[in-house]
């Protein structure tokens, strides 16, 4: 049988006169290695982009952080700080890319900017500077450490009891997180569960409740040097399972004629 196949969206750069399709690398390794799935980089297209196409080859999904942000736009606010990065191709390819993985039970599995996205898919809002937000931590790295310490357990978070991130973490209650992110969540989206919370009660993980499989975005990178990290390999492990199930679903429908 071969490996479930997961689609990555890719951000859109310009390097140079030209506009690349990009990922990095430790999220393609994470999936292949931490969940044992291929991945498959998914072009920015945007609205050119034939999402049911490759919906219709895909066990999963994943969305990646990067260093862009979510267009305010798209929640109903002003860009406040237009020097930031932004990636509109991205924005316009996976929110609605999120919203058809959802409705065709795909396994879904959201990462720091991918966290975001989700929210905003489906109707919520973010914070365009949590540090600035009084009461909440600064919860971005220092882009002058070694990578090694950017990434390395930065702060808290308690899980839900009997929650699914707990419960792929063997019951626990809390874990330490990286913590590389300006933005954050203002406004939960309708029928997401929290489940996840950082000491200033940011959210740091939820799961989507009407969902039929799995779903989980969580706001630190369980992809950084994924192998060395048994909390990671849980969680990226759960994502591959699921991604098996749906793969084994589909071949079972096709088997008997749906």
């Amino acid at each position: 049988m071969r490996r479930p196949i997961v689609l990555v969206p890719a951000c859109q750069r310009q390097l140079g006169n030209h506009a690349w399709h990009m990922a990095q690398d430790k999220y393609l390794h994470a999936v292949l290695r931490g969940a044992d799935c291929m991945p498959l980089l998914l072009p920015a297209l945007a609205v050119d982009a034939d999402l049911e196409a490759a919906l219709r080859i895909a066990d999963g999904v994943m969305l990646t952080g990067s260093a862009s942000n979510v267009d305010a736009r798209l929640y109903g606010e002003d860009i406040l700080h237009p020097e930031l990065p932004q990636d509109p191709a991205r924005d316009a390819t996976t929110l609605p890319l999120v919203r058809a993985a959802l409705a065709r039970q795909l396994p879904l599995l959201a990462i720091c900017r991918g966290f975001q996205e989700v929210n905003v898919a489906l109707g919520g809002s973010l914070h365009q500077a949590v540090h600035a937000v009084p009461g909440m931590l600064d919860h971005r790295e220092n882009v002058l450490d070694p990578l090694e310490r950017q990434y390395a357990p930065a702060h808290r978070v308690k899980l839900a009891p009997e929650g699914l991130l707990s419960r792929l973490l063997g019951g626990e209650g809390e874990m330490m997180v990286n913590s590389l992110h300006g933005q954050g969540i203002a406004r939960l989206a309708d029928g997401l569960l929290v489940e996840a919370l950082a000491d200033d009660g940011l959210v740091e993980a939820y799961t989507v409740a009407s969902a039929a499989g799995f779903t989980l975005a969580v706001q630190w990178h369980p992809e950084w040097r994924v192998e060395d990290n048994p909390h990671a390999m849980r969680l990226f492990g759960g994502f591959g399972q699921a991604c098996r199930d749906y793969q084994e679903q589909q071949r079972n429908r096709k088997d008997d004629g749906n």
